[in-house]
């Protein structure tokens, strides 16, 4: 009996030791993110809790249990490190998991997993997307989109704009080619202004290289898990909406009979 009680003590202390030992490293690793596309750059950072020295970081880069890169980092006297790869190049053609272990002096080690997907394996649509305008009918509205896909654009009126709902599976990227007829952003002297573009409703940039004269091409970046992005212009077609029509209608019908009860009164 004393045996078994004894034996359950050091199990007990062996496993405390190993979580305290865990808890305790000296060393924390993590990514920018978890999933990455060739051609990405990966962010590896972490802090030293306690810096021995002049030690440097040693990084290494596994998949399948191959090491495919190495690198020493210097740690800040803050006790932060960083270093950033490139995803491409010939040891990045196999997808799955990568695994990214660092060493700090003697038994002090973290790692942190990552996903990889290489270019011929990126989910990448081209269509166009039929948006209804109303009494105006309909316009296509030509789209690429990499990392999720497009599940609907409709017309805001309100905000003169686009909501353009999406699936975002993944970091990606949607390019919109958006026609000056029917969606734009001027300033009052006629020259191009720049749209208002929210993620979730958070205001997010983009990019907006060439100019053509009948549309507007914007780029624009979403992560996994985004689902509707904001496209705030000057102009949207229709002009009007149901609500602003209803509004204009009731005021010619009020002004015909206050115009037809003048002209009895005149009678």
């Amino acid at each position: 009996m004393y045996v078994r009680i004894f034996s359950t003590l050091i199990f007990v202390l062996i496993i405390s030791g190993g979580v305290a030992f865990a808890q305790n490293s000296l060393i924390s690793v993590q990514t920018d993110n978890s999933n990455y596309d060739e051609g990405d750059t990966v962010l590896i950072s972490g802090q030293i809790s306690t810096i021995i020295g002049d030690t440097e970081v040693t990084m290494q880069l596994f998949k399948d249990g191959n090491m495919i890169e190495i690198a020493q980092i210097r740690v800040s006297q803050d006790g932060n490190y960083s270093h950033t790869l490139l995803a491409e190049g010939p040891q990045w053609k196999n997808p799955g998991q990568y695994i990214v272990k660092v060493t700090y002096g003697e038994g002090n080690v973290a790692e942190q997993p990552f996903s990889f997907t290489p270019a011929s394996e990126v989910i990448q649509t081209s269509s166009n997307f039929e948006v209804n305008a109303g009494d105006s009918g309909t316009f296509d509205i030509q789209y690429s989109i990499r990392g999720g896909t497009i599940e609907n654009i409709s017309i805001d009126p309100q905000i003169f704009g686009l909501i353009v709902k999406i699936n975002a599976i993944d970091d990606g990227t949607l390019v919109l080619d958006l026609p000056r007829e029917f969606i734009d952003a001027e300033k009052q002297d006629g020259k191009d202004d720049v749209y208002i573009i929210l993620i979730d409703d958070v205001q997010t940039t983009y990019e907006e290289p060439i100019l053509y004269s009948e549309l507007r091409t914007v780029t624009i970046d979403f992560e996994q898990g985004d689902s509707e992005i904001q496209i705030i212009g000057t102009y949207v077609i229709p002009e009007f909406g149901t609500i602003v029509m209803i509004i204009l209608t009731i005021g010619i019908m009020t002004t015909i009979l206050v115009t037809k009860n003048r002209f009895q009164i005149k009678i």
